[in-house]
Order: C-alpha cells, then structure tokens, then sequence
C-alpha cells in the first residue's frame, strides 16, 4: 500500500515569521499523525530557515509518529541527526541560496563522503535515503554505496505538468528510474513540488511506495483545513 509523508517545516516557517511559539511543529506532527499519513518529515536546514534544533528533537522523540529527517551531508548536522536518532534519514543537497531543494543529490562527485554518512547510520541502525535525480546511473551508485531508499526529485515533472507542457519524456524517466530501483532492492519514494495533479500521475507507477509533499499540501490547508487535505492525498495515492 502507498504510503503518504508530510513535511512540516512551512508550520515552522509560519511560526519563524512572527518570532513566537506558534504554530508548534510538535503539535503539527502530532495532528498529521491522527488525521492519516502515514510519516512526517522535516528538514533541518543548515542556516535553520524553518525548523530548529529543539523541534527535531522534540519530534523525534516521538517514536510512535515514523520521522523522516532531511539533512544535508554537514558533518555537524550529520553528528546532530546520529544524536536525535531519527526513524529514517534523508540525505539532500543544500545550497543556502536557493528558496528550496532545486535537483538531486551529485553522487558523482559526492560517492565517497555519502557512503561514509550512509555506514555511520548503518551502525546506529538508522534507514536511509538519497534525494536523486530520476537517473539511472544515480540508481546505480546508490545501491553500491548501500543507501536503503531512494527519494526521486519529481520537481521537474511537478513544473512540466503546472505548465501545461509535454511531460511524457519526464514521467518515462520517473518510470524506468523506479522500476530500475525495485529491481535492486531499493524503496522508492517520490517527493518536490507534489500538488494534487502530479500526484494523482505519479500514484500509477506501482514502484513508489511513498509520497512526501510538503508546500501544496500545507498552502491548501490553510484554506480547507490540514485534516481535509490530508485526507484527499491519501485517496489520490490509493486509486
């Protein structure tokens, strides 16, 4: 059954921008919880743009709420996320300038250092995954540096589809990707981006097994309620 992750760090954003206590991340990932999906992840940024130290923490020790925690390749984020212990991590590429994650990781030039991450996890027996470009050789070198899943950035399709162009090439590419993935043994999520439409394109491809949306999902909510939307992306993933 496909799974429904959503990610909170706009919760925090909201509270961040008023420099008070609300709306609390914690309450947030506890409301997701109840009212259906199936994870929560947050991103705890290099530069603390939404979410903050004590709100992984917090979050974390919860362990009944299943958090996905995204972190850059820092070595004092990466000490931070050994510390909180998170149920699963996801590696992603981070460029203080951009407003949000704009591709996948470079394993290419980044194979080694990634690896070495991955196996510190591995002994503290956290999951892990790779945010990775819909490539097939990306595929490749994330089985041989032993990451448990991969994340495919769907960013490009999620613009291609908003825009009203051709996204056929670009959902072929997700398609063979995933598959290619599953072959391997690697668990394929998808996430960036994700509004109802893509998502409703991408629920087709059995492979992917979870789905992490974050900004449409919480802009919507803001309009028909968190409970209400969360509750329509569950139905879109089913069908």
């Amino acid at each position: 059954m496909k799974r429904l992750g959503v990610n909170i760090d706009h919760i925090a954003t909201i509270r961040n921008a008023r420099g008070e206590n609300h709306p609390d991340p914690l309450t947030a990932a506890k409301f997701v919880k109840k009212a259906g999906a199936d994870s929560i992840t947050i991103h705890l940024r290099e530069d603390r743009r939404h979410i903050k130290d004590f709100d992984a923490k917090k979050i974390c020790s919860i362990r009944d709420l299943n958090v996905n925690l995204e972190i850059s390749t820092n070595p004092k984020i990466v000490n931070i996320a050994i510390k909180i212990k998170p149920d699963f991590i996801c590696i992603v590429p981070e460029n203080r300038k951009e407003i949000t994650t704009e591709g996948g990781l470079n394993l290419i030039k980044n194979r080694k250092k990634i690896q070495k991450i991955i196996s510190k996890f591995r002994k503290k027996n956290i999951r892990t995954s790779l945010f990775v470009n819909p490539s097939m050789k990306d595929i490749k070198i994330s089985k041989q540096i032993n990451t448990d899943c991969i994340e495919i950035h769907t960013g490009k399709l999620a613009n291609l589809v908003k825009s009203k162009n051709n996204h056929s090439k670009e959902l072929k590419r997700i398609k063979q990707c995933s598959s290619y993935a599953k072959k391997l043994g690697i668990e394929v999520h998808a996430g960036h981006g994700l509004d109802y439409k893509t998502t409703k394109i991408l629920s087709k491809i059995n492979e992917i097994e979870e789905f992490n949306i974050g900004h449409y999902l919480i802009g919507e909510s803001i309009f028909y309620g968190l409970k209400k939307v969360i509750v329509n992306f569950k139905k879109i993933i089913k069908n």
